[in-house]
């Protein structure tokens, strides 16, 4: 039995894996969606940062006692799996990076990404200052993002390469994609599984089999 940890991207919560993890539990393992801090309905997004998701998984992984677990980042939550590598690597035996971020030390998803995506977190944070709003074309449950977790730089100690399997999915039909410049830094590296699906970045809607197999073998 593996111990899948599911953390989903900006704007989203749990709900966005509840089908697959409904599948792997049926194959016998135990499945944890994550809804971060300030991605719950009504809750605010004052006072909370990457540092803050990254202890909401920390936290997860030991009150829970979680050992050799599958940790699924999906776009933005690449930030927040990297920082729990970095904090809690004996606990991890794959980290799986779904068209998502794996940042070096010093780095932020502001840093990584261009104009065409600062227009969305810094113009969408208009209403309060503390978060930015869903894009019209995400799930009618996703909510306004905590803007803090976009600027604020993640400091790694390097431990998170003690990770034994790491493995990166890039969907190469994603308009924009910011992750094209982690694919191609990855695609070679030996200390890295890579693979290319040409779909877009949704990969739960538009991909789910290959989604469900690719989590399956990562045990």
């Amino acid at each position: 039995m593996a111990n899948y940890v599911l953390v989903p991207g900006a704007c989203h919560g749990g709900w966005w894996y509840e089908q697959i993890a409904a599948e792997l539990r049926a194959a016998g393992h135990s499945a944890h969606p994550v809804t971060l801090s300030g991605l719950g309905p009504g809750e605010s997004a004052a006072g909370i940062n990457l540092d803050t998701h990254i202890d909401d998984v920390v936290r997860l992984l030991e009150s829970e006692d979680l050992r050799d677990v599958v940790l699924c980042g999906h776009s933005y939550a690449g930030m927040v799996i990297t920082g729990v590598a970095d904090r809690a690597p004996e606990r991890i035996a794959t980290l799986l990076h779904v068209d998502a971020f794996a940042p070096e030390d010093g780095e932020s998803v502001w840093s990584l990404t261009d104009d065409y995506w600062h227009e969305w977190y810094a113009g969408g944070a208009g209403a309060d200052g503390f978060a930015f709003a869903p894009l019209p074309v995400l799930d009618e449950r996703a909510v306004p993002h905590p803007l803090a977790t976009i600027t604020q730089q993640i400091r790694l100690t390097g431990a998170h390469r003690q990770v034994p399997r790491r493995e990166y999915v890039y969907c190469s039909a994603f308009e924009n994609s910011p992750f094209t410049a982690t694919y191609e830094r990855l695609k070679d590296d030996p200390n890295w599984h890579v693979r290319a699906l040409p779909i877009g970045h949704n990969i739960v809607r538009e991909a789910f089999d290959d989604f469900r197999k690719i989590l399956l073998d990562a045990a």
